[in-house]
């Protein structure tokens, strides 16, 4: 069905138009008209037409002035416009406003109905259009939830974050640096710092997850997690690196109200706990903080910043260049390690110069736990008395350079180790799967599954890892292989093509040749023919 408003003061012209259109369209087309430009303008409103016959020339307002407000409330509607004057001004203004079509009065029934035929087909190019639209909005609907489930699940348990956490800023248009996590969670009723029947009522909660969602993002604009056991874990973004005291005090309000709208809608008790500002890519450390804050408080709403929870550091300490520090040392990088020591012995010297036996006792703190973390994740081997030097060597020397040398050093070997460790592990890994491949490329049998068995790793890490090590996967390195036996069987030997392609590993000669040929441009035959 299309909506047809006819804009002409002459009765005349709008019962032709209505006579040709029921008479061509039948009942496909509703039909409405006015005669002067505020009626045309008013029925515009109520009636919302798909396709308009305008008139230039109607009593008051005319009918470009007509089609701009028209277009205002209506900027899909298709303009066809008639007037009794070829006047060049009036047709490019009118198809500067988006008409389809000027037609100079009197018209053809034939130029009504081609010019409507062709109205006709733009209104369905735009309703399938926003129904396209329509429907992605409902997919993205669904989509989204698992996409924030996804950011909240990868934030919490570290899978890949750091990696990650740019790609769900894409998907999920955070365009913010920082934010703060949220964590709700809820119970039958509050005992201090703890809430009943915590199980049965996440269970309970699943229920009204959507409704808690809804609210949620009514609250705040956030990425919501989902139900974990009694708890949602939920992420808002903001464009600063902190909030002042006001701004925290309004948070905590908003924080009071959300969970008062929880326990009416629930008919279950609830808590809040609420983080610090952090930068996007530390986001699990303001979780940890939100965790703690309901851990050590019995309030209903608990923010880190109000309680007892954490180091505090002298205005001036560098923790930025510490968490550099450490995170380098963690992956490995060497040259970041060295340049972040580097960049903390520099503020050591420029402030504590005067106070050596403290700028000692930190670059061994430091040394010891960048060795503590090589040490759990396997990069050095614990010798109880390996470093038994390390407190006679700092506290005997006096040199600042000897001392900052000393600790750049031991914080890059820390880096090292790990980094050396990851190669040795791969290497090794890798060097033994190509020992196998070597020794077994003969059996039918021989997988990528079964080699993934045999070193206790997943068949996907080492797909990956093979594939990285070497530029190969798995299957073109087999299959290389064997080819280049068969070559060198071929050529040495004057056995059959079916005792060599069962020698390679190939239980099918027509399979063997099929691969010989994609890998050396030539069938076995043709290959021997040539030699």
């Amino acid at each position: 069905m299309y909506r047809i408003m006819l804009a002409d003061d002459e009765g005349i012209v709008t019962d032709s138009l209505k006579l040709i259109i029921e008479k061509q369209y039948a009942d496909d087309c509703e039909i409405k008209s006015a005669k002067t430009g505020r009626s045309v303008i008013e029925l515009a409103e109520s009636f919302r037409p798909d396709i308009a016959f305008m008139d230039i020339q109607m009593p008051g307002i005319n009918g470009i002035e007509a089609m701009k407000e028209i277009r205002r409330t209506n900027p899909d509607i298709v303009f066809i416009v008639m007037s009794a004057y070829d006047k060049f001004d009036y047709a490019k203004e009118a198809l500067n406003l988006g008409a389809l079509d000027y037609l100079n009065k009197p018209f053809t029934r034939e130029m009504i109905i081609e010019v409507l035929d062709r109205a006709m087909k733009r209104v369905d190019t735009e309703r399938e259009k926003r129904s396209a639209n329509l429907m992605i909005k409902e997919k993205m609907e669904t989509v989204i939830p698992v996409i924030e489930t996804g950011f909240i699940y990868s934030m919490i348990f570290q899978d890949s974050w750091k990696e990650n956490c740019e790609k769900y800023r894409e998907l999920l248009s955070l365009t913010e640096e920082y934010g703060y996590m949220a964590v709700i969670e809820s119970g039958d009723e509050r005992q201090g710092a703890h809430l009943t029947n915590a199980v049965g009522t996440g269970i309970r909660l699943q229920a009204h997850y959507n409704k808690i969602r809804e609210t949620l993002k009514e609250y705040k604009r956030c990425v919501v997690g989902p139900l974990m056991a009694n708890s949602i874990v939920c992420y808002l973004p903001i464009d600063k690196p902190d909030i002042d005291y006001n701004e925290r005090v309004a948070t905590i309000e908003q924080g009071r109200n959300l969970v008062a709208r929880l326990r009416e809608l629930c008919s279950a008790e609830f808590r809040l706990g609420i983080g610090s500002v952090k930068p996007l890519t530390q986001a699990d450390e303001s979780y940890r903080e939100a965790l703690d804050s309901l851990r050590l408080s019995g309030q209903s709403i608990a923010h880190v910043k109000d309680l007892p929870l954490g180091c505090r550091y002298d205005e001036d300490y560098p923790i930025e260049i510490e968490k550099r520090l450490f995170a380098a040392v963690e992956s490995g990088n060497i040259n970041e390690s060295r340049i972040e020591a580097e960049n903390f012995f520099d503020w050591l010297r420029t402030q504590f110069a005067q106070h050596p036996l403290n700028v000692k006792l930190k670059i061994i703190e430091f040394v010891l736990f960048a060795e503590y973390r090589a040490y759990k994740t396997g990069g050095m081997t614990y010798h109880f008395t390996s470093r038994e030097d390390y407190l006679p060597f700092v506290f005997e020397s006096s040199d600042l350079d000897e001392l900052g040398n000393w600790f750049i050093e031991h914080i890059a070997d820390a880096a090292g180790n790990i980094d050396t460790k990851q190669d040795e592990k791969s290497d090794s890994l890798i060097s033994l799967v190509k020992t196998k491949i070597d020794e077994r490329y003969m059996t039918y049998d021989i997988s990528l599954e079964l080699l993934s068995r045999e070193a206790d790793v997943s068949s996907y890490y080492l797909s990956r890892l093979f594939r990285e090590e070497t530029g190969e996967t798995f299957m073109e390195y087999l299959t290389n292989l064997r080819i280049n036996k068969a070559k060198e069987l071929i050529n040495s030997t004057d056995r059959t093509m079916k005792d060599i392609c069962q020698s390679v590993g190939y239980s099918d000669p027509n399979y063997f040749s099929r691969m010989f040929k994609k890998n050396v441009g030539v069938t076995p035959t043709e290959y021997r023919e040539k030699k």
